[in-house]
């Protein structure tokens, strides 16, 4: 193996940094900001800013438990670090578009780890909703990297790695 590809696609590794870092900012900004639940509206009827706490996971899920759930996510958000991390090395050099994908949800996982360990809950701050009749769970910067990353990841098992070679093949 050139000792180019030692590293596979780990210097990919600053999209996670950047993540990481907008997430916690932006995080911090509104907690200094809002109190709890207030809106601020960005565009009527469509999209504000509000802070909420998530102790569950995406959309809230188990988020009325007792507290066990916060180290449930934890290790999972270690794991599933640990294995982006595995895979981003493992990559080769043409691997750009996975390699991103995978910085993303990395980015993410680890912004909301910080926030489950070192505050108790995920901080969340963007609203999106249609007047009053449909409403997303808040979310924040991190969520939205995981979900984009996620989305590249889906793609990239539809895409060909050869010309020749098909999704299935």
């Amino acid at each position: 193996m050139p000792n180019a590809d030692r590293f596979g696609r780990l210097p990919w590794l600053w999209i996670t940094v950047v993540v990481f870092v907008l997430d916690q900012v932006t995080k911090a900004f509104f907690q200094a900001e809002l109190t709890m639940y207030q809106q601020i509206v960005v565009i009527p009827d469509l999209f504000s800013w509000t802070l909420a706490y998530n102790t569950g996971a995406a959309f809230s899920f188990l988020a009325d438990s007792s507290g066990w759930q916060r180290w449930l996510f934890a290790l999972i958000a270690v794991v599933v670090s640990i294995v982006l991390v595995v895979w981003l090395k493992r990559l080769k050099r043409g691997e750009t578009w996975l390699a991103i994908a995978l910085a993303l949800v990395l980015g993410g996982a680890l912004g909301n780890l910080y926030d489950r360990m070192v505050l108790g809950h995920v901080v969340d701050f963007i609203l999106v909703h249609w007047q009053d009749r449909w409403r997303f769970p808040a979310f924040n910067l991190a969520d939205s990297a995981i979900t984009v990353g996620a989305i590249m990841l889906a793609l990239d098992m539809f895409k060909s790695k050869n010309s020749g070679e098909t999704a299935n093949g």
